[in-house]
């Protein structure tokens, strides 16, 4: 046993494992016991149904147990003898800082499609807003024409001009074709919608920042986390600073030092410090320094690297963590700070100090926001284009792309946008983007089309975008906006689904008095959407 020397008493000597390395051989040692329960179970019943004794001596494999005895003198399994080291050196009472693995799968930079085929034939048999409203998607993989004389930026939500069309994190694309029999119709939405209790979410008349969101509440760590982290009372401080290299698109984290933190052992730890640019749990999120041992004064000056675009910065949060760590057992926690990189002032680049916290429970129902959409919306009049076209009035809502998106286990999720323009509730009028995979940034960069409406229309209807979560077989809806005047009011009759902030509505108001202008928008994706009924 090159690799694992015994002690003296019998167990083998794993102090050279890293902490990933622990953790699959216990999973791998759990799925063995599992396997052994499973194989006891048969032979029982083998045994219960009076099998002639030597066709069950070979049916449950004793034969191969015998020949084993005899050959290794009955030594003991090796993955007994491994698990019993393993539970020899747990140390007790401490919280296991464990990664959430085969959540991503790399990161690459992802070229934006963008809608541009005219001829793409509408849906039959659509119909909207007092039945004038037929429906069509567009997408191709060529951009979309944006003329820059007529595009009207929204003033609180401007996107940049090229890196905020970027997403970032490895995704392959899946064709909405593919949703399956679990597509979602109107009154599974609206069930959906109805479990979204607005009471429990925090909302403001401007709808808020993702961010904000974060900080109110506790620490976004603790979304994905369980445990208890109460092993030690936190104290002391870090010191650290923030780069970002325009030239490289690299945030450049340096960690410099921490003082006075608390000791995990008789007066010592063995501090290293871990971050993690949230919502991303992912191993590739996952960064830490060298460990520093027996001091609650460590010095690191070592730099941790992200690749990622500066687009991407003001979706993500920033974790810094300090964990004493233990050869064997579960590491212990002994503080954090997180910073919303959205909201960080980038030409200071000094080594700053932040007081180390404890980690505060942030319940996923306390959530605003689960992310940041992008969008244009553009209103074309009936006859604006010349020559009596278009027909009827047109409706262009452009999906370029959502960041951010917070999932309850975090890391680069499944997701798609679906769309109503309510009142019409219909499943005939519903369209939806294609499946964008394993992105916690998905670029969408896909045109709705609705026609058949009168300027007039717009006063009194509602586009309804909800963001949805693919696993698996199941989704499930993670928030949504809602585009429209916000009277509370549609023809004449009082309905919920009007309930826009002002963000939303300022949006919707900008495309009534701009016709045939892009008007560029990127609002936050409400968990709060009000119950809207089933029935219209």
């Amino acid at each position: 046993m090159s690799e694992m020397e015994m002690d003296s008493d019998g167990s083998l000597d794993l102090s050279h494992l890293t902490e990933e390395e622990q953790s699959a051989i216990l999973k791998v040692l759990q799925r063995d016991l599992e396997l052994r329960h499973l194989d006891e179970g048969r032979v029982r019943n083998l045994q219960e149904r009076g099998t002639d004794p030597m066709h069950l001596r070979s049916l449950s494999g004793t034969w191969f147990s015998e020949e084993r005895s005899k050959r290794h003198d009955n030594r003991t399994l090796g993955c007994d003898l491994v698990h019993a080291s393993m539970r020899l050196r747990k140390p007790k009472n401490k919280v296991t800082d464990v990664p959430l693995p085969g959540l991503f799968n790399g990161e690459t930079e992802v070229t934006a499609l963008s809608p541009q085929n005219k001829n793409t034939p509408p849906v039959n048999g659509l119909k909207g807003i007092k039945g004038k409203i037929t429906t069509r998607n567009q997408e191709t993989s060529k951009a979309i024409p944006s003329p820059r004389n007529e595009k009207i930026r929204h003033d609180s939500t401007a996107l940049s001009k090229e890196h905020e069309r970027i997403s970032n994190g490895s995704h392959t694309e899946e064709p909405e074709s593919n949703v399956g029999t679990h597509d979602e119709d109107s009154d599974s939405i609206g069930s959906s919608l109805n479990d979204m209790d607005p009471a429990s979410s925090k909302t403001s008349s401007s709808a808020g920042s993702l961010h904000s969101s974060y900080t109110l509440s506790g620490s976004m760590m603790s979304l994905f986390s369980s445990g208890d982290f109460d092993v030690v009372e936190v104290r002391g401080r870090i010191q650290f600073s923030l780069v970002y290299d325009t030239q490289r698109e690299e945030l450049q984290i340096k960690i410099h030092r921490c003082e006075d933190i608390a000791a995990a052992r008789k007066n010592r730890s063995d501090p290293y410090v871990k971050t993690y640019l949230l919502p991303d749990m992912s191993s590739q999120s996952k960064k830490k320094t060298s460990v520093k041992k027996k001091t609650l004064n460590p010095v690191y000056d070592q730099m941790l690297r992200y690749k990622l675009r500066v687009g991407e910065l003001r979706s993500r949060t920033l974790n810094l963590s300090v964990w004493h760590a233990e050869p064997l057992g579960r590491n212990v926690f002994l503080g954090e700070v997180e910073l919303a990189l959205g909201d960080w002032d980038w030409t200071f680049t000094q080594p700053l100090w932040q007081d180390l916290q404890p980690r505060v429970h942030l319940s996923p129902d306390a959530l605003s926001s689960r992310g940041m959409i992008m969008l244009s919306i553009k209103f074309i009049p009936e006859g604006f284009e010349g020559g009596g076209l278009p027909l009827t009035g047109e409706l262009h809502i452009w999906l370029r792309e959502a960041q951010g998106l917070l999932s309850n286990k975090g890391g680069p999720l499944n997701s798609f946008v679906r769309c109503y323009i309510l009142p019409d509730a219909s499943r005939q009028s519903g369209q939806k983007t294609r499946i964008v995979k394993h992105a916690i940034s998905p670029t969408f960069n896909h045109t709705m089309v609705y026609d058949g409406f009168q300027t007039s229309d717009l006063k009194e209807a509602c586009a309804e975008l909800t963001v949805w979560q693919r696993e698996g077989l199941k989704t499930h809806i993670l928030g949504g906006i809602r585009l429209s005047c916000g009277t509370g009011l549609s023809y004449g009759d009082p309905v919920p689904w009007t309930d826009s902030t002002a963000d939303e509505i300022n949006l919707w108001n900008s495309l009534i008095d701009n016709p045939n202008h892009w008007i560029d928008a990127t609002l936050p994706i409400r968990t709060d959407l009000q119950k809207r009924m089933k029935e219209i």
